[in-house]
């Protein structure tokens, strides 16, 4: 499993943090530590939220807090309702909206109700301070009075491609680490700066697409910017990490979630979508809809590759998510691969687990895992497939704990045949060497510097030589590190750290190096580098790995609107890639697909679309 292109999740059931009475903002240079309430003060909402991201008032009791109740949480770990000022200052930096944290459910208050609200201010960290996120204002404590009831809810600000700045954010303050928590808020000149100045606010939002399709936690992301990177199939595009996609919201529901619409990316809420704004750990500033609009289905629908041709060298790469024979996905699984990619000739899997998944008793071997998929995929109507794969020392190569997952060759025999070269392992280095005038591995097949500090818990690279048509063709096999304690895009540290990039550049240049040993030794060798890169086309990594013009990855060659293989907070991105080297570029004579059946819906069996690569050896 990925996300921020690979950041791990927590589990959404776990504790809230106890951090609202000694509770410390995020920033180092900027800590907040409250240690006892200062004396109590009558203050309004704006002037508790104040003009930067840290309330003035942070640590400080206030009282007679005036507002209309917007909004009640009654489940999980942060409960309380939202109240906001019918009487709004003149500033637009300030917000009018506050959230009241009652840690159990709220009593005795209800939507429309005026209050007056006497507790401590906090600033809370969403996921804690090691997340990078920004942090909520509260009250906390709270002594709630209710005035009146029935009153009218303040009228919705609507937040729509005009409201939302194009710019993302401001650099943060260098002599506090980057973060933007101490800025002026500038909300007609940077986006986070508008969400930011609108938090804990009813908000609206009108005819909205969906870019990321509903998740199992019911959620889903919609953008206010129809025309912000389109891609064809109706997402936004991540493309440049110095152009960040400004119309992007996460919806939430405040109520029930059975009725949550269940969207896939390309569908619209038609109508409005209202509530509080919030900021949530999962993904930042979050609407949370208390009247969600009605789903219009734009009717996406799996895509299918074009069948090879009998000249044609089929090679793909899929990671079918910690696969292991307790799963229910195989015959799904296999009906991929044979209807929507047209059983290619070579299918390089990531992340194949061992027999018993995440039991932890030191079962390494995947045969098991293997054979059930090559049994679905005859079912299917495919073909018989061959597999060759190295079995990993118990617990070394990351992922699920007692997995094991491993990268896995899957082949057609009856189209491509496999050259076995003894003296492959977990721990040995395949290298190269000239027969005939020709390269050839050492081991097929071969692990690429197994040993190296580079693959600490991480998978190591699968390299093996195939034939087709009499001619050889080196395939190498990654799952580089993912991108798991990477801060969000919404990180109150501006521009946003990218840490787990250090590893992947590492591996990275290991398989660059070992794809030059292949051509120093033959100039004109086919060599295709593949699988979950977990790093985007235009990253620090491909731009490594393709090095000195070793390699090339083959889904620049698509339409910028089509490069995607994963969609992760509103942002259709590239995870996973196709490298070839220059004889197989030079031909012209190759076709490239990223074949959508997975990340933009919401029933995925997998969070990544596979690829396929289609040329003439």
């Amino acid at each position: 499993m990925h996300v921020p292109g690979g950041i791990p999740l927590p589990s959404k059931s776990s504790a809230r943090l106890a951090a609202l009475t000694v509770a410390a903002v995020c920033s180092a240079a900027s800590a907040v530590v409250l240690t006892s309430p200062a004396q109590a003060a009558a203050v309004s909402i704006h002037d508790i939220q104040g003009t930067t991201r840290i309330s003035p008032y942070a640590g400080q009791a206030v009282t007679d807090v005036t507002g209309v109740v917007t909004g009640i949480r009654t489940y999980g770990s942060s409960r309380g309702f939202w109240i906001q000022d019918a009487n709004p200052d003149a500033d637009p930096a300030t917000s009018e909206g506050v959230f009241v944290f009652t840690s159990s459910t709220p009593k005795g208050v209800a939507v429309g109700d005026l209050v007056t609200v006497s507790g401590t201010v906090s600033e809370y960290v969403p996921g804690g301070s090691s997340s990078g996120n920004q942090s909520i204002t509260e009250i906390t404590k709270p002594v709630t009075t209710v005035v009146s009831s029935g009153n009218t809810v303040p009228a919705a600000t609507v937040v729509d491609a005009k409201s939302v700045p194009a710019a993302y954010t401001p650099a943060g303050d260098s002599a506090a680490s980057n973060s933007v928590n101490g800025l002026t808020l500038q909300p007609k000149k940077y986006a986070l700066d508008y969400y930011e100045s609108l938090e804990g606010m009813n908000v609206q939002v009108a005819d909205a697409r969906v870019v990321t399709a509903t998740d199992p936690y019911s959620e889903l992301w919609v953008t206010v910017k129809p025309r912000e990177n389109a891609t064809k199939r109706g997402g936004t595009l991540y493309g440049s990490y110095d152009s960040q996609n400004t119309g992007r919201l996460q919806i939430q529901s405040l109520g029930a979630t059975a009725d949550f619409p269940v969207a896939n990316v390309g569908d619209t809420l038609t109508g409005a979508t209202t509530g509080p704004l919030d900021f949530n750990q999962y993904g930042g500033y979050t609407l949370v809809a208390n009247q969600i609009g009605t789903l219009k289905s734009a009717g996406l629908a799996r895509e299918t590759t074009q069948k090879q041709t009998k000249n044609e060298l089929a090679v793909a790469t899929y990671n079918v998510e910690n696969l292991d024979p307790s799963d229910a996905t195989f015959e799904e699984h296999a009906s991929a691969i044979v209807h929507n990619l047209q059983s290619p000739d070579i299918v390089s899997l990531e992340e194949i687990q061992d027999n018993n998944g995440a039991t932890n008793d030191g079962t390494t071997a995947a045969d098991q895992t293997v054979q059930k998929l090559i049994d679905a995929i005859v079912a299917a109507g495919g073909p018989t497939y061959d597999w060759r794969s190295i079995d990993p020392a118990d617990n070394t190569d990351g992922g699920e704990p007692g997995g094991n997952i491993r990268q896995v060759f899957l082949f057609n025999p009856e189209r491509v045949s496999f050259t076995d070269r003894a003296g492959g392992d977990a721990t040995t280095a395949v290298g190269v060497t000239k027969v005939n005038g020709k390269a050839q591995l050492t081991a097929s097949p071969g692990r690429v510097d197994p040993t190296d500090t580079a693959w600490n818990a991480s998978r190591k690279p699968l390299a093996g030589e195939f034939v087709f048509r009499g001619k050889t063709v080196f395939v190498i096999a990654n799952h580089f590190n993912s991108k798991g304690g990477d801060y969000g895009l919404t990180s109150q540290y501006q521009p946003v750290p990218r840490s787990s990039e250090t590893q992947r550049h590492q591996q990275a240049t290991l398989v660059n190096a070992f794809v030059k040993e292949i051509l120093d030794t033959q100039k004109n060798a086919d060599v295709i580098t593949l699988g979950d890169i977990n790093d985007f086309e235009f990253s620090g990594t491909a731009k490594i790995l393709e090095g000195d013009g070793a390699l090339w990855s083959a889904i620049k060659s698509l339409p910028k609107s089509e490069r995607y293989t994963y969609d992760y907070q509103g942002n259709s991105q590239v995870l996973d890639q196709i490298l070839v080297s220059p004889s197989i570029r030079r031909s012209c004579d190759f076709e490239y697909d990223s074949v959508h059946i997975n990340a933009e819906f919401n029933d995925q069996i997998s969070d990544h679309d596979p690829q396929v690569l289609r040329f003439k050896p």
